[in-house]
């Protein structure tokens, strides 16, 4: 997991050959006025969710990894609270390969608050539990990028 500053994201291109699209989409991109729904920059290997998202209590939250993607997710109008657990600290449980996505029960083993003007990086290791906000809905961007 990376938790950074938009001003910082090009110090990350070279983790993934697709970062510098991300970088590029980013720097000539208004984040904020872009309308919801799903931006393809490279197909299925790398895309982008504007979204519109519900808030939600950390009971209501569920810790979540993907096997073949990467997630930088970006909140724009409001701070979102994310857990984080280490994936090699979850337990078992099924993966939905169509989906790219496994649940986990429990809570995260902690929490942390990331602010618009900040990105948060999950890797497929990174188990994340997203969307934990107050505030009933919220704008958020969330890039998918194929992990190699």
């Amino acid at each position: 997991m990376i938790l950074d500053t938009l001003e910082n994201i090009g110090m990350y291109a070279s983790l993934n050959p697709l970062f510098p699209k991300v970088v590029e989409y980013i720097q000539n991109t208004n984040l904020a006025t872009q309308e919801p729904g799903r931006v393809n920059i490279d197909g299925n290997k790398l895309f982008v969710n504007h979204n519109i998202t519900k808030g939600k209590t950390v009971d209501e939250t569920r810790i979540e990894t993907h096997d073949s993607m990467i997630d930088i997710q970006i909140p724009l109008s409001c701070p979102e609270v994310m857990g984080y657990t280490p994936r090699e600290n979850l337990p078992e449980a099924e993966y939905d390969a169509k989906k790219d996505i496994t649940f986990y029960p429990g809570h995260p083993e902690q929490y942390i608050t990331v602010h618009p003007g900040e990105f948060v990086i999950f890797f497929p290791q990174d188990g994340h539990a997203p969307c934990i906000s107050p505030v009933p809905e919220y704008k958020k961007v969330i890039f998918k990028v194929k992990a190699f």
